[in-house]
């Protein structure tokens, strides 16, 4: 029986190319948004997810640590994408024709220096394979694309100019979701995500995570969001470093509990080798 890996945007899009390297034995399963492949795996029509989180030079990919909580879904895994971001254009098309160039907001703000040095005009489109797409439908030899060089090969535009963004180590994080947890200890190096919400009490947030620092966990993510349109940001998602039945880990989670409303793990997976 075939399996699915559900990813957002197109064939060719970086979350495509996540996949493939990820999970080659895997389909890839594009879908129109986020939203569309977090319920392809709920509704059971892909086995796993792979959702981006977070680019070294944009930084975090906006909603999706929204998202994650209300899933029902589950983390097991990572992957680390070296971003190329490349300029493609009509087959015979040269550098200078090029006007205009399209995609999605998140790349536009990767390769800042390319833009500005040739003097192009920019246009957010909703994903890089689409904008890609979008170049080969036009026809128009003064409208380029920033995507992969999958996304050229499947569109069948040439590569103008290769890997113009602005830092060399130019990564995006995944995350692989999928319906059921997996709290195996499958690495030496493991990850624990979790979602909490502080007490409304003085110095709860300080209180909450000075376990982690009693305990010698490193904490390597935090990230806080508002909930229900409040504007008091009390709820927070975490990664560390460690597995909840490390000593040093479940001491550090039972102290957060006990100055949090709730805490709720969203997965236990093994660090990628790429992550710094």
């Amino acid at each position: 029986m075939r399996q699915f890996i559900a990813f957002q945007g197109e064939p060719g899009s970086y979350s495509h190319q996540a996949c493939v390297e990820a999970r080659p034995d895997h389909d890839p399963l594009p879908c129109p948004t986020f939203e569309d492949a977090l319920e392809a795996v709920r509704s059971g029509k892909a086995a796993l997810g792979m959702i981006a989180v977070e680019n070294s030079t944009y930084g975090r990919v906006q909603d999706v640590y929204h998202l994650l909580p209300e899933s029902g879904l589950h983390i097991i895994g990572e992957t680390f994408v070296r971003v190329h971001v490349n300029l493609l254009g009509l087959p015979g098309t040269t550098l200078p024709e090029i006007r205009e160039v399209r995609a999605m907001s998140v790349l536009l703000g990767q390769a800042r220096g390319f833009v500005r040095e040739h003097g192009l005009a920019t246009v957010n489109w909703s994903d890089n394979a689409a904008a890609a797409r979008s170049v080969t439908e036009e026809g128009r030899p003064e409208i380029g694309a920033f995507a992969s060089e999958l996304a050229a090969e499947i569109f069948g535009l040439d590569v103008l100019a290769r890997h113009v963004e602005d830092h060399e180590l130019n990564t995006t994080r995944f995350l692989i979701m999928a319906r059921e947890p997996d709290y195996t200890r499958r690495a030496d190096k493991m990850v624990t995500a979790f979602m909490f919400r502080v007490r409304n009490i003085p110095a709860a947030l300080y209180k909450a995570l000075g376990g982690f620092a009693t305990n010698g966990v490193n904490m390597t993510k935090l990230e806080s969001y508002m909930v229900d349109g409040a504007f008091t940001a009390t709820q927070f998602y975490a990664d560390i470093e460690g597995h909840p039945e490390d000593e040093n880990v479940s001491l550090a989670l039972d102290e957060l509990r006990f100055f949090t409303e709730m805490v709720e793990i969203l997965g236990v997976y093994p660090a990628d080798p790429r992550r710094i």
